[in-house]
């Protein structure tokens, strides 16, 4: 019997396996299976990872060979090249909020792994939540998993994850040094616990400049109550542009500081996630103010205490000196102190202390507010201080958006790493660090494919 040529179930023990390959001359659509209970996490189910969520069945593409299953509790693909490399990347998917039902999917590059001879892999990890380590965990299975069910050894393995799948693969290479080659997170939370700082950074100082008595932790109802109060007074209106008060130009300005510094395309980015609703659809607030969760320990439970402090923060709106205005902001704001801290193993948060092995390109949107480009500066600096910054090159990208990336922006990025490796020579990036460079009107043109409307045309 040709296996390439028929789909199959196995069981390897002692890891409860399942797995199914489909070839191309099998991809006649199949009815999905209904989500089974997970084997590991009660209370879990796990989609069934030969379908996408639109009930669509994943196949492989001409030159290629799926492999889909669960293995303790996570769901799985593989996707091998008929013309394979031996080399595998490992795709770790970003946060998906607290729900019950885990799921796998594709990534962004995979037809462009494919036709490079590439293969790749991706978990559904056991759980949902902000659980970077149950992420790092399930993704570095993934390269045993993979000799496993396709019986080819890859030569070497890179790592890359999106969101909090950047995080992961931070995490990953720090944690299993030896077991990857390279890592190209993007749009990724590479500052850990420092995101949910900045989460309370956007509450406390929106309600200070707003006259807002505001409280830790908070609960949505009452948070609700203040929101409807800041917004008039900053000039925000929910699904409109803003028309931003003294105080919102102020808070603008504290805002662009804390998540990056001055910028191109700072105003159009602010009133994009501002009018932006919350992503929770009980909130009716703007984005900025749906992310409460800095206000409540910033967690979801992933971490025992709150991790989130502003105790030493100064807040700016200016350059220079600090200013009396600014000195009176941060006598007004509500100050927190943290009871946890970032994780030293895969427990709460894990800690991303910027000591890669390998190379390391990383791309982020200039324009993200939600996982911010200071993220970037964070890893930065915390390479810098190690001794590491020769292993770490990052690209600004001219978006405004989360994770707003084209192809071409992906691809260079990728084929950039992959000649990094090969070569030993280290691809170019942008001076995130450099103060002016990143104030300059140019900033992140050099690496942008695609106009954004919000930057307009000023990249020649």
């Amino acid at each position: 019997m040709d296996l390439n040529r028929k789909h199959f179930s196995l069981v390897l023990a002692p890891i409860l396996l399942l797995g199914v390959l489909a070839s191309p001359a099998q991809a006649a659509p199949v009815a999905c299976a209904a989500p089974v209970a997970s084997t590991t996490q009660p209370g879990y189910l796990v989609a069934d990872p030969a379908c996408e969520l639109n009930g669509t069945p994943f196949v492989g593409t001409d030159s290629s060979d799926v492999y889909t299953g669960i293995a303790e509790g996570a769901a799985y693909r593989i996707e091998v090249p008929r013309s394979w490399n031996g080399q595998l990347v490992v795709f770790a998917h970003g946060y998906r909020g607290t729900g019950r039902v885990v799921y796998v999917d594709s990534p962004d590059l995979r037809a462009h792994y494919i036709a490079g001879g590439f293969a790749w892999a991706a978990s559904s990890y056991q759980t949902n939540g902000y659980d970077v380590g149950r992420g790092v965990r399930d993704s570095h299975a993934l390269i045993d998993l993979f000799r496993q069910v396709t019986s080819k050894r890859p030569r070497s393995v890179l790592m890359t994850g999106k969101s909090m799948g950047g995080h992961i693969t931070a995490v990953a290479i720090e944690k299993y040094p030896k077991a990857f080659s390279a890592a190209m997170p993007y749009c990724g939370v590479l500052g850990d616990t420092e995101l949910f700082d900045y989460f309370l950074d956007a509450g406390v100082t929106a309600a200070a400049l707003s006259g807002v008595a505001a409280e830790f932790p908070v609960e949505p109802g009452p948070w609700q109550a203040q929101v409807d109060r800041m917004l008039p007074a900053l000039g925000l209106n929910l699904g409109a542009p803003p028309t931003l008060t003294e105080a919102g130009r102020t808070w603008s300005a504290v805002v662009e500081r804390r998540t990056g510094g001055v910028r191109p395309g700072f105003a159009g980015a602010f009133a994009y996630w501002n009018a932006a609703p919350a992503s929770d659809p009980a909130l009716r607030m703007p984005f900025l103010f749906g992310l409460y969760p800095g206000l409540s320990g910033g967690t979801a439970g992933i971490a025992e205490g709150n991790v989130t402090g502003n105790r030493l923060e100064f807040y700016r709106s200016t350059d220079g000196w600090p200013t009396a205005a600014e000195w009176r902001l941060n006598a007004r704001v509500l100050r927190v102190t943290p009871t946890d801290r970032a994780s030293s193993g895969l427990d709460g948060i894990p800690r991303v202390y910027g000591r890669p092995g390998v190379p390391v390109l990383s791309l982020h949107d200039i324009g993200d507010l939600f996982v911010p480009f200071s993220m970037e500066q964070i890893y930065a600096r915390r390479a810098a201080s190690r001794g590491r910054s020769g292993l770490f090159v990052s690209r600004a990208i001219r978006g405004v958006g989360h994770c707003d990336f084209t192809q071409p922006e992906l691809r260079q990025a990728f084929d950039d790493l992959v000649g990094w490796v090969r070569t030993g020579h280290r691809p170019g990036g942008d001076a995130i660090l450099d103060r002016r460079a990143v104030a300059a009107p140019d900033f992140g043109c050099r690496y942008t494919v695609g106009r954004r409307a919000v930057f307009g045309g000023d990249c020649v």
